[in-house]
């Protein structure tokens, strides 16, 4: 039986149109089921419902008056907390930050308010992003609707929760270091990072020329949609591109068929895969022979490049704690202290090469590689979400940080390659699996489409409530 919770936004204009649903049912549904999940998931910092329904009513009113925006005028949707709502606080996931309203919309928010959403409230994460884990001091622990007892990944990881439950259909989240893909990965959704500067980003991220903005949905669809609203062009961001974005749900049926792909299990890397993640990773790439595209094992030949985006997130996370005192980092996340004084000793000098040089040479190595191949297959992450409140998995195969069981993420943010997590299968325990598709700089349209050919070939289960541990 199709409910109100099962629609995409793609559904949802159409349904509109037709008068058979109306954005304020849609959002009060969405509310609804906020209040019920909400105290088990915990993946909101600010909810309005004031706010929500009134953004509801005025789209309700465009649609029966037959001047609706878009297709996406009344689809609900969340802002990730370190994305600016004007009227809504932006504390980026922590306690020292000031609960006053923020004056303007980020342009993402801006273009999808200008597109007639309607906003749900603003996602949890961790304290400044810092970590690929979903709790922060300020909101305690988000958990994995597909068992509570697991987290949902990060660093957006209350809007990979909100996606994975349907509380909403497009999340706006972050990626500086796989922040949006991995926790797709964790929660069995779609995640895309497009190519650096296609969605602009103000205020400016302390992670720089690492940080992404973009989409977790449930359909590669929606994914497309959002796209082609918040990859608009914002001269406040003086990195983004300056033309508009395609019409990326356009392209979205064109196939694979004669495509080059490369399958590479580990990107040549000495790291530890789960033996299930391994298995659905490599099943999920041999589809794509099925689907005409031409597949081979193959590795970029680049050493891990651990050390350029630690040079460059540390000093990032040096910037954001910038005139924080000591009685204020005693209450902070003292992950994020650590990684914050690591880079209050980076050398400048050391800074600028690892920012210009080493990140140029993973870049160019990458192009090169993409003149043979079209896309690069991956697993999105070498294992499933493990147990909530810890940086790494208890059983200690990668170590204390977490960057250690990310390294299929972060070497597209340093090359601000587009990449794409896509739900691939479960688990013997019932825990998503996610396969990567990353292309060259500005093939977004391409990565999308390979998506969707594999998302139409490969159907994926759907989680309707949070899951307890046995």
């Amino acid at each position: 039986m199709t409910t109100i919770a099962s629609l995409s936004a793609a559904q949802l204009g159409p349904l509109y149109a037709s008068k058979e649903l109306s954005p304020v049912e849609v959002a009060k549904d969405a509310l609804a089921r906020i209040e019920r999940f909400e105290p088990e998931i915990n993946a909101f910092v600010h909810r309005d419902e004031a706010t929500t329904l009134a953004m509801a009513e005025a789209s309700q009113a465009r649609w029966l008056k037959g001047e609706a925006i878009g297709p996406l005028d009344g689809v609900p949707v969340t802002i990730k907390d370190n994305i600016a709502v004007a009227g809504w606080p932006m504390r980026r996931g922590t306690s020292l930050a000031s609960d006053e309203p923020f004056p303007d919309d980020a342009p993402a928010t801006a273009r999808l308010r200008e597109a007639g959403t309607v906003f749900l409230g603003k996602t949890t994460m961790p304290e400044y992003g810092w970590k690929g884990v979903g709790d922060s001091p300020l909101t305690g622990i988000t958990r994995n609707p597909w068992n509570t007892g697991t987290g949902p990944g990060g660093s957006s990881s209350g809007a990979a929760a909100c996606a994975a439950l349907n509380l909403g259909c497009i999340h706006v989240g972050t990626d500086g270091a796989g922040s949006v893909r991995i926790p797709a990965a964790f929660t069995g959704v779609v995640g895309l990072k497009p190519s650096y500067g296609r969605v602009p980003a103000w205020p400016s991220s302390t992670m720089g020329f690492l940080a992404h903005l973009g989409p977790l949905t449930r359909t590669v669809t929606d994914t497309a949609l959002a796209m082609k609203v918040i990859g608009q062009p914002d001269e406040r961001d003086m990195t983004a591109m300056t033309s508009r974005p395609p019409d990326y749900v356009d392209g979205l049926q064109g196939g694979l068929r004669g495509l080059r792909i490369a399958w590479s299990p580990t990107l040549g890397l000495d790291v530890p895969v789960d033996p299930e993640i391994a298995a659905l990773t490599h099943a999920a790439a041999q589809a794509f022979t099925e689907l005409g595209a031409t597949v081979e094992e193959a590795e970029p030949g680049f050493a891990d490049p651990l050390e350029t985006l630690t040079t460059l997130w540390s000093a990032g996370a040096a910037l954001a704690l910038r005139g924080v005192d000591a009685a204020g980092r005693a209450r902070m996340d003292p992950g994020l202290v650590a990684v914050a004084e690591l880079g209050e000793r980076i050398p400048a000098s050391s800074y600028v090469e690892a920012l210009l040089y080493r990140r140029n040479e993973l870049a160019l190595l990458m192009a090169r590689f993409h003149a043979s191949y079209d896309l690069l297959l991956t697993p999105a992450l070498p294992l499933p979400a493990f147990a909530v409140g810890r940086n790494t998995p208890e059983h200690g195969a990668y170590g204390e940080d977490w960057t250690r069981w990310t390294p299929f993420t972060y070497p597209f943010n340093i090359t601000q390659q587009p990449a794409i997590s896509v739900p691939c299968g479960l688990t013997r325990a019932g825990l998503p699996a996610g396969l990567q598709i990353v292309g060259a700089f500005g093939r977004d349209a391409l990565v999308l489409r390979a998506a969707a050919a594999f998302e139409q070939a490969k159907p994926f289960a759907r989680v309707e409530q949070p899951i307890k541990p046995i």
